[in-house]
């Protein structure tokens, strides 16, 4: 068995790391175990283990059939109605924050 001693170091998000902890721990696995079965797939596959496309773009409303879009404003209404958005000034400081 290979001595296990080398370290990994990454920055991440707080709130990320927490919930899946979290996880990690209701499924009684520690943080180093799931690293190294991610790195052995990693290996194994010679390739990451799950994908990384880009989503697709959001369509513009010339690009949506009336369905389609009124399909997305009533998810939209919705959400506000059971008070899933954010108010205003906190939606834009978000949006400045990842610019």
């Amino acid at each position: 068995m290979a001595t296990k001693s080398a370290t990994v170091l990454a920055r991440m998000e707080p709130e990320l790391k927490q919930e899946a902890e979290a996880i990690m721990d209701q499924l009684g696995l520690p943080v180093s175990v799931v690293i190294n079965c991610l790195y052995k797939q990693i290996v194994f596959k010679r390739k990451i283990p799950f994908s990384l496309d880009l989503p697709d773009a959001p369509k513009s409303r010339d690009a949506m059939t009336d369905e389609e879009f009124n399909e997305m404003m009533s998810i939209g209404l919705a959400e506000a109605k059971a008070g899933k958005g954010l108010p205003v000034d906190e939606a834009f400081a978000a949006i400045r924050q990842e610019l």
